[in-house]
């Protein structure tokens, strides 16, 4: 810091709940005008570091000083009234609401009195998506968003709340494209210029490269390690946050080409949102589907699960047709779903662990329709073990829990009804390295045990370390097909983003 008063700065921050202590004597700095890496593994403390800074949370002891002076903040709004905003990975919005009046919740422009000014909310609105460089009109209601969408939603909500001293950006690319993240990268840095101090929390370490100038690790509540970004390698990072080495593309023993299939799927359609969709899944293979965001990747899973049905087109499993009207049906069928956005699909956050592991056999674990608590509490506890779930108990409530162990618990839930087919949609977003490679481990696990799995990712490197086949999706459509041999990052992202590559796959 050459002697500068950083614009944040944080002293022995300690914070412990019930007996977990999640901080342990803190202390860093973060220069204005820097890009700030805050990097750790799930249930490191960097949530609770954020959560602390920005008021929603009193610490148990520590300082925190905003340009020298000690502040503590009691609300969030009293931080953003010192210039102090969070963006979160899951965003919380109102779904029934405009994205204009999400924006401005709160600190909405007003007429003279109390009157909300509502022409100058959408003005303003608009104006603060053009500097995102979104084209998402004001006037569209959140709940029709996709999740990418909303991402850039909560960023202009953070602009209009005036982050100009700290913004901390919780995984901020995990539902992004590739080119919208080099927009937000390219605010990030106008940001930066103007002297806001932006720390970022990101478990895609790749793409931090280039863009971060300070990279700061916790590990188990306490701060190991703040270097500048270009002393370190990511190899050097990732020790630092787990204290060991990851192997984060461990090889894993690939479906004979010769097992039988187990998933058909053939002209699959739902007008306006795909069409024509036909690919097939063996017994003991992982197929990997592709797409930049719009691309229809989810809404394909969400339709072969009968969330959405489709209008038209065939799906067998183990050779017996089966009709995709509703989740129920496809769980009867073997067929499991995990989804994109495990908070709101995939997760009864305010139950216990038990209740969201059995949700799904609640019949098997019953007798004469009375639930039987001894086998409710042996599968929940099984599935810690199995899956090495990070959890103070089976009646820990979900919400409690680390994004990783309670990514473990959705996969536990549908791991409970042993399915023949695994949909994964995108199901490692916004969790660490370490439990990433335990997801993986799982995953390959389940295929070596014979389960068809298509995983659906915009992480290009775990489709490539995963699969066995890669899809490539583009407008609804199938666009290309690649073998293992033939799958490169080049070749894959060229598929996804190239007008070519819809005439190069219908000709095929």
């Amino acid at each position: 810091m050459n002697g500068t008063v950083p614009r944040l700065e944080v002293r022995d921050l300690a914070k412990s709940f019930g007996g977990i202590r999640a901080l342990r004597e803190v202390s860093l700095r973060v220069a204005a005008g820097s890009v700030h890496a805050l990097l750790g593994e799930n249930g490191a403390g960097k949530s609770t570091l954020v959560k602390i800074v920005t008021g929603l949370q009193p610490p148990d002891a520590g300082e925190l000083l905003v340009d020298g002076i000690p502040r503590r903040f009691a609300s969030p709004m009293q931080a953003r009234q010192a210039g102090i905003v969070a963006v979160y990975q899951d965003p919380k919005m109102f779904p029934h609401l405009d994205v204009a009046e999400n924006i401005f919740m709160g600190v909405f422009p007003r007429r003279v009195g109390a009157l909300i000014d509502r022409a100058a909310m959408y003005r303003r609105a608009a104006e603060l998506l053009r500097t995102l460089e979104s084209g998402i009109d004001p006037t569209t209601l959140v709940a029709r968003l996709s999740v990418g969408e909303l991402q850039f939603v909560e960023f202009a909500r953070a602009l209009a709340e005036r982050a100009d001293r700290v913004l901390f950006l919780d995984e901020p690319t995990a539902s992004l494209s590739p080119a919208d993240t080099e927009r937000l990268f390219l605010v990030i840095r106008r940001m930066r210029a103007t002297g806001t101090a932006v720390v970022i929390i990101s478990h895609r370490l790749e793409e931090l490269r280039g863009l971060v100038d300070t990279v700061s690790v916790l590990r188990d509540g306490a701060h190991v390690m703040t270097a500048p970004a270009d002393t370190l390698s990511e190899a050097d990072i990732v020790r630092a946050m787990v204290g060991r080495t990851v192997d984060q593309a461990a090889p894993r023993q690939h479906a004979a080409p010769e097992a039988p299939v187990r998933l058909s799927v053939r002209g699959l359609s739902l007008p306006g949102v795909f069409e024509d969709i036909g690919f097939e899944v063996r017994a003991g293979e992982i197929v990997g589907m592709f797409g930049l965001v719009g691309a229809g990747r989810t809404e394909v899973a969400q339709a072969l699960f009968g969330v959405r049905p489709p209008a038209a087109g065939s799906v067998t499993i183990d050779g017996a047709p089966v009709l995709p009207r509703s989740p129920r049906a496809m769980r009867a069928a073997g067929l499991a779903y995990v989804p994109e956005d495990r908070e709101r699909q995939g997760l009864v956050a305010t139950y216990s662990l038990r209740k969201n592991v059995t949700a799904t056999v609640l019949g098997r674990l019953s007798r004469w329709g009375i639930l039987r608590p001894p086998r409710e509490m042996a599968l929940a506890r099984r599935s810690i073990a199995d899956l090495s779930i990070r959890t103070s108990g089976t009646e820990a409530p979900v919400a409690s829990l680390s994004g990783g162990n309670r990514q473990k618990v959705v996969l536990a839930k549908w791991l409970a009804i042993a399915p023949r087919v695994l949909l994964l949609d995108e199901p490692t977003h916004g969790i660490d390295v370490g439990a990433k490679a335990q997801v993986h481990a799982i995953v390959a696990d389940l295929a070596a045990r014979g389960v068809a799995v298509l995983l659906i990712s915009s992480d290009l490197p775990e489709i490539m370390a995963m699969s066995d086949r890669v899809l490539v999706m583009a407008r609804g459509r199938i666009v290309a097909h690649f073998s293992r041999a033939d799958a490169t990052e080049v070749a894959i992202m060229s598929a996804a983003s190239g007008p070519a590559s819809i005439s190069r796959a219908a000709a095929a």
